[in-house]
C-alpha cells in the first residue's frame, strides 16, 4: 500500500544491523504551502489516514505500517499548525530490531 499525501517516508538499516530507521520529511509542494494551508491540509491528511487505519481489518498486513505512520504524524500536527518544524529537516525514528512489523511497513513504501 502507498501512502500519499505531504510526507515523505523512507525506511533505512541501521549501520550496525540492529533495527531500522524510519525517515520522514515533507514534500517539496507542502512545504511552499503558506502556513495556514499547512497546517489545513496537515490536519486533513492525520484525519484520512486515521480512517483508512481503523478501515482495515487487525490482520490486513499493510494496517500496522500505517499506524506507525499515523501515529507519527499524529504527534507532528499540533508543531506542524504551529510552523515550530523545519519542514526541510528528516525526522528520524529508531525502530528496534524486536518491532513485530513484518513486511507491512516495507510494503507501504
Amino acid at each position: 500500500m502507498e501512502i500519499t499525501g505531504p510526507l515523505t517516508i523512507g525506511l533505512v538499516d541501521k549501520l550496525d544491523g540492529i533495527g531500522r530507521e524510519l525517515h520522514v520529511g515533507f514534500t517539496e509542494a507542502f512545504r511552499r504551502l503558506p502556513l495556514r494551508e499547512q497546517g489545513e491540509q496537515f490536519d486533513a491528511y492525520v484525519a484520512a489516514l486515521g480512517e483508512a487505519v481503523w478501515a482495515r481489518g487487525e490482520d490486513d498486513p499493510d494496517r500496522a505500517g500505517m499506524l506507525l505512520v499515523h501515529q507519527i504524524a499524529e504527534q507532528l500536527l499540533p508543531h506542524v499548525v504551529a510552523g515550530e518544524l523545519a519542514l526541510g529537516d528528516t525526522i528520524v525514528v529508531e525502530l528496534g530490531g524486536g518491532l513485530p512489523l513484518g513486511g507491512s511497513l516495507t510494503d507501504l513504501l
